[in-house]
């Protein structure tokens, strides 16, 4: 089968991967000049198959009210004159009730479990490299609070078939040594030693290439204006590319578009739970302190990755619509939290600040599976933090739906009758 994949950041790439590798002709649509240049570039590389929590959960309303006022708030409301914003937000308090709750974490454990084993086959097969560390995920609680209300999740997490295990202070210094020079007081922490990291813009410019010489064609800087419908049916694909406009047409279509996808499908009638929500990250040259072991600071909700000479430490979510501005002053509160945690951390003065945005929904589970209004249009999108992590599970399930097979998991596909 013909089929055209809009999007070529991480899920576009292993979309393509996936449906070339099932036997299909692929054609990959990419507004940038090359794979993996906006949300997929610089995110906290860590492939974090454990973190099945979704942030909609009953713990966030009073979060989210203490956040209101402050700056260093680790997710920021910014209240826009835009419908779909404050839409997104009402249902986000809906995801919180304790029964959504459990519902959207066991998809998300699902998908990622089964994300977590197809990274390593594929892995395994290709010999891709990508700055991977498969030592773990280390959740480090400086909160007393914290610390015991992860003891009292742990159960819960656990039945989910994850594998957490709680660690002391003095163990989660023997995990990652580097937090012995901490200037925050480690309370104690949660090992999640099956996940790992990596650099998600270097895994997914490999897999482009070897999808590449396994026939995948990928048209770079190619925008979409729109798509043509016929009847039931998706029957092209408006682009410009090279000063000129066409339609490009397949027999299936695939969006993998992120945070613009809601905006491609919107006109069409085809509601997608997604809004953009703004992340930070900062990269800098690694120093002799710096920790081996990729973290999760739990009080400020930072990501902290070693890939390879450079250590990556992404956070500070914003709802703030499609506004990709940078503020300094989130990447210095960033860089305040990092020294704090590891003083010899690296050099400071070389860090390189970035922002993207992440296509989240409000319960924290992807939009997958097939068009609600057009038979040959299958989406794969709306994963928000976790489109590293759920990458290749997401891609290889979706291949699945569009040869027409069931998946072997549990989990609530888009579309589905």
């Amino acid at each position: 089968m013909e089929i055209l994949v809009l999007g070529a950041g991480v899920i576009g790439v292993t979309s393509a991967w996936y449906l070339a590798e099932a036997g299909h002709r692929v054609t990959v649509l990419e507004r940038e000049p090359g794979p993996a240049l906006e949300t997929s570039y610089a995110n906290g590389g860590q492939v974090s198959v454990s973190h099945a929590e979704p942030w909609a959960n009953p713990d966030a309303p009073a979060k989210l009210l203490r956040w209101l006022w402050r700056e260093d708030a680790p997710l920021k409301f910014r209240p826009r004159w835009e419908a779909a914003q404050w839409a997104w937000g009402a249902r986000f308090l809906l995801e919180c009730f304790p029964s959504r709750t459990r519902r959207n974490a066991a998809a998300i454990a699902a998908l990622a479990r089964l994300s977590g084993a197809s990274l390593k086959a594929l892995r395994a097969r290709t010999g891709i490299e990508y700055d991977q560390l498969t030592r773990g995920i280390l959740h480090v609680f400086t909160e007393p609070g914290d610390y015991e209300a992860a003891r009292r999740k742990l159960p819960e997490l656990t039945k989910l078939g994850l594998t957490l295990e709680l660690k002391s202070a003095a163990e989660c210094v023997a995990i990652e040594p580097a937090l012995e020079g901490s200037r925050a007081p480690i309370q104690g922490g949660l090992f999640c030693p099956d996940d790992e990291s990596g650099d998600a813009r270097k895994f997914t410019q490999a897999l482009a290439v070897l999808a590449a010489q396994r026939g995948v064609a990928f048209h770079y800087e190619t925008r979409i204006d729109g798509l043509e419908v016929d009847g039931g049916r998706v029957a092209g694909v408006r682009v410009r590319a090279d000063g000129g406009s066409e339609i490009l047409r397949a027999e299936a279509y695939v969006v993998c578009l992120g945070s613009d996808s809601p905006r491609l499908l919107a006109p069409l009638g085809e509601r997608l739970p997604i809004y953009p929500v703004k992340g930070y990250s900062v990269t800098l040259p690694a120093g002799p302190g710096a920790p081996t072991v990729s973290l999760t600071d739990e009080a400020k909700k930072l990501v902290l990755s070693r890939l390879g000479e450079r250590l990556r430490v992404a956070g500070m979510a914003e709802l703030a619509g499609y506004d990709l501005a940078l503020d300094a002053r989130r990447c210095a509160l960033i860089l305040e939290r990092v020294f704090e945690l590891f003083p010899r951390a690296g050099d400071r003065a070389a860090a390189e600040c970035w922002t993207g945005l992440r296509p989240a929904t409000p319960g924290n589970v992807p939009v997958i599976g097939r068009s609600r209004r057009f038979e040959n249009l299958f989406l794969n999108t709306g994963h928000g933090t976790l489109g590293w992590t759920l990458s290749c599970g997401s891609a290889r399930v979706l291949a699945e739906l569009v040869d027409g097979r069931s998946p072997a998991i549990e989990f609530p596909f888009w579309g589905r009758r």
